[in-house]
């Protein structure tokens, strides 16, 4: 494919995934479910902090994790006791487990009460064209206060080359309008221009086919790589793609 047939074909992609219809088996679902402000980015930020593994897996277990919250991410995140987290002992999911959801509630109270949220905090050291350094610097704050070790693995940081796929999919869903009904645009301090495409196995095997992907490994370099050549498509709006690369590897097979 030429570059102009490329860019024709991933934009009826994108246009085709890109809608409505897509949430029915998307995690971003759950934080569809609220209307304040701060409940709809706690609720993706807990959700995409699950997201591997089986997509049905992810929508059943964030669900949990909301009930056990009583639907109150926000509220439960600046007001809770010790009894209330308590209540997320039982949680699970894959190796992400009752300590990490009672630290990442903790991380996250002192994230609102001392950072003036999660959008302040991701907005603080972004650069014109890129967040990884702002995921980086997030990671840093989110665990500056006493936390157990294990629980941080579950942030990425893109600075020690890695894909941050799960954070970049978080910033999508925060800062992408929602034009469509699918992404959120809630975040105004960041623009879609700044961000990555969120890459996984899925993302990364349909882009290596499709040329705009050398690099084997799924990492920090790849990335770069593959945001220069979707910037190429589309400056202001490259993490569109996400929708095409996305739905043509786990829908389509391609």
């Amino acid at each position: 494919m030429s570059p102009s047939e490329l860019k024709e074909f991933l934009d009826a992609k994108v246009e085709e995934y890109n809608s409505p219809k897509f949430i029915e088996s998307d995690p971003i679902q759950i934080p569809h479910l609220f209307t304040q402000k701060e409940d709809i980015e706690i609720a993706a930020f807990l959700t995409s902090t699950i997201a591997w593994g089986n997509r049905k897996s992810i929508i059943n277990n964030a669900n949990k994790l909301m009930d056990m919250m009583g639907h109150t991410p926000y509220d439960f995140v600046i007001n809770h006791s010790e009894t209330d987290l308590e209540q997320l002992q039982p949680f699970v999911h894959r190796t992400f487990n009752g300590e990490d959801a009672i630290q990442f509630i903790k991380c996250l109270k002192h994230i609102y009460t001392k950072h003036n949220g999660l959008e302040t905090l991701f907005a603080l050291h972004a650069e014109p064209y890129s967040v990884q350094k702002s995921i980086s610097e997030f990671k840093r704050t989110f665990f500056e206060i006493d936390h157990l070790q294990r629980t941080q693995k579950h942030v990425s940081d893109p600075l020690k080359n890695s894909a941050a796929k799960r954070i970049n999919m978080y910033l999508r869903w925060m800062v992408r309008p929602n034009n469509t009904g699918v992404d959120l645009g809630i975040w105004k301090s960041i623009t879609p221009a700044q961000l990555s495409c969120p890459l996984d196995v899925h993302s990364g095997n349909v882009a290596r086919k499709l040329g705009l992907l050398t690099r084997k490994q799924n990492d920090a370099k790849a990335l770069l790589e593959l945001d220069t050549a979707l910037r190429t498509l589309d400056p202001k709006d490259p993490v569109k793609y996400d929708f095409a690369l996305f739905g043509l590897g786990v829908f389509e097979g391609f």
